[in-house]
């Protein structure tokens, strides 16, 4: 919801009474769908993969190569000499073992990064069925960096927080979504804590992706997971910006059961402080597509009170259908 605002019959940060809110809202925030736990974003490995079961393994549009076999330094598959294969890459085990001429091939070197950018600012911190938007926004995050890894690429983290930002520099391997993980949840619980001791900065999306374009080389693509709230006047330049050179992706976050809830007047709160009522008549607004525009960009639109498998469906289907040859 733009500017920033959260129903005040829904699950957010802050409130309670001073004398036990603070026990109240520690337990709460302990939640699935809350807080954010390695474990749990770790599992999500057999729902990407499961998800991406033919994943695409020719060259992607924009510029981005998946493996395949060539020159490099990792053995893709040993097979048996043909008349013009380079001599020099004779499998002396298996031409031994087997009594006739085997050549290596070799997994081809193509450097794909991608940045994963989770929208953890204020405006995130709120759900109404499964999960906060800011969880919903990293479990996409993580589905996606989890086929990134498996398609051979690299990936890296910037984590836009109340407080101060968490960047892990792009890597391949499980080892690099691991620490992408590991950074997911430490930014999320610290970004809970600012918010809860009221030290929100109260930047602009775009003011937070000022970094992103000199975090990642020239070709790479820049995946960003938000609400888009508070975008900031200068969001489309920067985005803009960002495509002259690399491929911005953008993932919108939303809540959908806002517009399941029965006819009348709600109150909303927005994060300076002030408080409006809106009438809802549980239309469903246009949008309901698999893609919306942001600033003339296209973003994939996921749901945070959808099941994870679904999530990862969605993404699987956006993704291969952007990434087929």
């Amino acid at each position: 919801m733009a500017g920033g605002c959260g129903w005040s019959q829904t699950a957010r940060i802050g409130g309670g009474h001073p004398e036990n809110g603070r026990t109240v809202v520690t337990e709460a925030l302990s939640h699935a769908g809350v807080s954010l736990s390695s474990e749990a974003l770790i599992g999500l490995r057999r729902v990407a993969l499961s998800a991406y079961a033919k994943p695409p393994v020719a060259a992607l549009p924009g510029g981005f190569l998946t493996r395949k076999r060539g020159q490099g330094v990792e053995v893709a598959d040993v097979r048996e000499y043909v008349a013009g294969d380079d001599i020099r890459h004779l499998d002396r085990g298996t031409t031994a073992r087997t009594g006739r001429l085997h050549i290596r091939q070799f997994q081809e070197e193509r450097d794909r990064v991608s940045l994963l950018v989770a929208d953890f600012r204020a405006p995130m911190f709120w759900g109404m069925q499964r999960a906060f938007l800011s969880v919903a926004a990293a479990e996409a995050l993580v589905l996606i960096g989890w086929h990134l890894i498996e398609s051979g690429g690299r990936v890296g983290l910037l984590a836009i927080t109340a407080d101060t930002p968490v960047i892990i520099p792009p890597r391949g391997r499980t080892r690099g979504m691991l620490d992408v993980i590991g950074g997911l949840v430490q930014a999320h619980a610290s970004s809970l804590t600012a918010i809860q001791a009221g030290q929100d900065e109260g930047r602009t999306l775009a003011q937070a992706l000022t970094s992103a374009e000199r975090l990642t080389p020239p070709g790479s693509e820049i995946i960003i997971a938000s609400g888009f709230d508070q975008p900031g006047d200068a969001l489309a330049d920067r985005l803009d910006q960002l495509a002259h050179r690399r491929s911005p992706r953008l993932v919108l976050i939303t809540e959908r059961k806002t517009r399941e809830m029965p006819r009348g007047w709600y109150s909303i709160r927005f994060s300076d402080g002030q408080q409006k009522r809106v009438y809802l008549d549980g239309t469903e607004s246009e949008g309901s597509d698999i893609y919306q525009k942001i600033d003339a960009h296209p973003a994939l639109v996921l749901n945070a009170s959808d099941a994870i498998d679904t999530t990862g469906r969605r993404i699987s289907a956006a993704f291969s259908e952007r990434y087929a040859a």
